[in-house]
């Protein structure tokens, strides 16, 4: 990604590392969490976030877990799963993008993959005056339980037409939502969003998502 810096965000015990884009006059911040198994170097997160740039949104890509995290996951598959922990990681970079630090006191919007759905719905619930808007795609937001209701930013729930089971678990945790979210399934897509074009409608629906309702 071009003008990307990467930087050490601090969250509670650790320190976090990530890739920051800030276009000029950026109306907005954009922080991905990524999902089972992935890290900031995901070329479809990276193809998404690419898309928020151009449409002036700045964007940060973290790794959730530390190096030492990552080995051990790679091993057991166990962290990924720990939404209580990667929510917590989470809840710490929006603090940390609330000071104004990188990019200036920018309103802020999440997109989760995955597992990391789970957590940005979780986060937004926990800063309900930081976080404006939330996109999953191919999600897990049955994985943020009792915190859904919670949840007061404009959440766009996106899966593949062909991703049955994560259909039918996001199509649930509609009915616990607020009133303005919107579930929409991308036609003819698997879970990955691999087939040509899915991709592209996921990262044109996100920025459409963002650029409505994080305010400018």
């Amino acid at each position: 990604m071009d003008g990307t810096t990467e930087t050490t965000i601090p969250a509670g015990e650790v320190r976090l590392v990530g890739d920051l884009v800030v276009p000029a006059d950026a109306r907005g911040i954009v922080l991905f969490a990524h999902g089972s198994g992935s890290s900031r170097h995901s070329p479809r997160n990276r193809m998404v976030a690419e898309a928020l740039n151009r449409s002036g949104l700045a964007t940060v890509l973290v790794d959730l877990l530390t190096r030492d995290e990552e080995a051990l996951d790679d091993r057991t598959g166990e962290l990924r799963f720990d939404i209580g922990l990667l929510t917590d990681r989470l809840v710490g970079v929006v603090d940390w993008l609330s000071t104004a630090q990188p990019a200036g006191r920018l309103p802020i919007g999440l997109f989760g993959a995955s597992t990391g759905a789970a957590a940005a719905l979780r986060a937004a619930a926990q800063r309900p005056d930081q976080v404006y808007a939330v996109v999953s795609r191919g999600g897990r937001p049955d994985l943020a339980g009792a915190d859904l209701p919670r949840v007061r930013a404009g959440t766009l729930l996106l899966v593949g037409g062909l991703d049955d089971e994560v259909l039918r678990l996001n199509d649930l945790a509609l009915g616990d939502l607020d009133a303005g979210a919107r579930l929409r399934v991308v036609p003819g897509a698997s879970h990955l969003f691999e087939e040509p074009g899915t991709l592209d409608q996921v990262a044109r629906e996100a920025a459409e998502w963002f650029v409505g309702r994080l305010p400018g």
